[in-house]
């Protein structure tokens, strides 16, 4: 049989897998396994552990669990509530920024926890019932918050990006300065449009007032003293410190990613043990064993991902799928849209790190012969990805909301996200006409 028959058998095999219900990581390692044994020698599969191991077997990979506790300690605690109380305070004044203050603590939320689902549900219990108390639709507050929580793939520390580096062997503190600039970008575009809505939304409810209707609480305006604002700042002051703790030691050159990832975690439990009071055994329990089940289950992907990346490797798939991609001599635009349009296509059915690790060793080849930065497309795939957390038939941000606010119904949260993903893709064409939006902090940092 052929390699290109294998190859087919071998997608094959994994889409049949998925459909079947079998949890990615099970279905991927299974698929692995039975090549394995068919087309592998016999003596491949006295080896599967080892495989497993020395694929893992990297330092960059121990920064995952310790991010995790990172925001699992920040997660258990009121801190989603608090900073994005602090900042609705002083965003008062901003038409629809009640609106904005979410788009902003999502985004520093997500630097601290690193995780998307973590800053739905952290930000999102306290945003969204606030939100439609004061009369913002139920499927524009859901939508904020949704895509809000995304940027905690794209901002530093951000799994992903961690994996990324491993998969496309990149400098992981170069893709995390690449984030940056994006990530800064999609949240005022967010901000923007929260804005522009809030007007559309209260330009309605105007109207309908004058015209003999009910009140609408969006008609409201919230006024906070000076005084008010300025007891809000010690809620958002530790948020501040952690993550210019963790930046400083990170590009400071006084720890490497590692170790950054411990003194994250170690700051963390600090400060919600000082701030929140949070030391007992039966508080500090819950959160190490939810970085426990979250830890065993992201690194059961990466494993069988790499194991299952191993297998495509040594039966020459991913080197004859390279091949042919670079042999159909596309020109480099088209390669990229191609690619990412498999991308958009994969992110229905997987999470961003089986993306990752699956397709990075036939991607990347042709990428990088095209000429295309891997450091500047990571950040690109990242975005990407985000559309994924946000758009069905997966959308995990989407189901994350669905647990907070069951009430709002799907079809109001999918239309609330929808814009959100058009802002997205704004984004992604920014970075194609400019990309130093992405390489320049990083090339100016690492420059000396």
């Amino acid at each position: 049989m052929g390699t290109v028959e294998i190859g087919l058998l071998y997608g094959g095999a994994t889409l049949v897998a998925l459909f079947a219900g079998l949890p990615i990581a099970f279905a991927l390692g299974a698929v692995a396994v039975v090549f394995m044994y068919f087309f592998m020698p016999a003596a491949s599969l006295d080896t599967v552990t080892q495989n497993v191991y020395e694929e893992m077997a990297s330092i960059t990979m121990l920064t995952i669990p310790l991010f995790i506790l990172k925001g699992a300690a920040i997660g258990r605690s009121r801190a989603g509530s608090d900073l994005y109380s602090a900042l609705h305070v002083w965003m008062g004044r901003v038409p629809g920024g009640l609106g904005v203050a979410n788009v902003f603590a999502c985004a520093l939320f997500a630097a601290m926890a690193g995780s998307s689902p973590a800053t739905c549900s952290a930000i999102g219990s306290a945003g969204i019932p606030e939100m439609r108390r004061r009369g913002y639709s139920p499927g524009f507050a859901a939508g904020i918050i949704a895509a809000g929580g995304t940027l905690g793939i794209l901002l530093p520390p951000s799994i992903t990006l961690i994996l990324y580096a491993v998969a496309a062997e990149q400098s992981l503190g170069r893709l995390f300065l690449a984030g940056i600039g994006p990530g800064v970008l999609m949240v005022v575009l967010f901000a923007i449009y929260a804005v522009a809505r809030y007007r559309q939304e209260k330009a309605a409810a105007t109207a309908a007032y004058a015209q003999g209707g009910t009140w609408s609480e969006l008609l409201r305006t919230d006024t906070f003293t000076a005084r008010e604002r300025f007891a809000a700042i010690p809620r958002v002051l530790p948020f501040v410190i952690l993550l210019i703790g963790v930046m400083f030691a990170l590009y400071g050159g006084i720890a490497t990613p590692s170790e950054t990832a411990g003194l994250g975690a170690v700051l963390a439990l600090v400060m919600v043990a000082g701030i929140y009071r949070i030391w007992r055994p039966a508080q500090v329990g819950p959160i190490l064993m939810s970085t426990l089940r979250e830890s065993t289950m992201l690194m059961m992907i990466i494993g069988m991902s790499l194991l299952y990346s191993y297998v495509m490797s040594y039966l020459h798939i991913s080197q004859g799928a390279a091949e042919w991609i670079v042999g159909m001599q596309l020109s480099k635009w088209v390669l990229l849209t191609a690619i990412l349009v498999l991308v958009v296509v994969l992110g229905f059915f997987l999470p961003p790190v089986s993306i990752i690790l699956m397709t990075a060793p036939v991607i990347l080849p042709p990428l990088k012969a095209a000429g295309f930065d891997l450091i500047w497309f990571g950040i690109i795939m990242s975005i990407v990805m985000e559309m994924g957390l946000i758009h069905p038939p997966v959308g995990l941000n989407i189901f994350v909301i669905k647990n907070i606010a069951p009430d709002i119904p799907l079809r109001d949260v999918v239309m609330g996200v929808l814009p959100f993903v058009g802002l997205m893709l704004v984004s992604i064409l920014a970075l194609c006409l400019v990309p130093g939006l992405a390489t320049w902090l990083p090339t100016a940092v690492y420059a000396g």
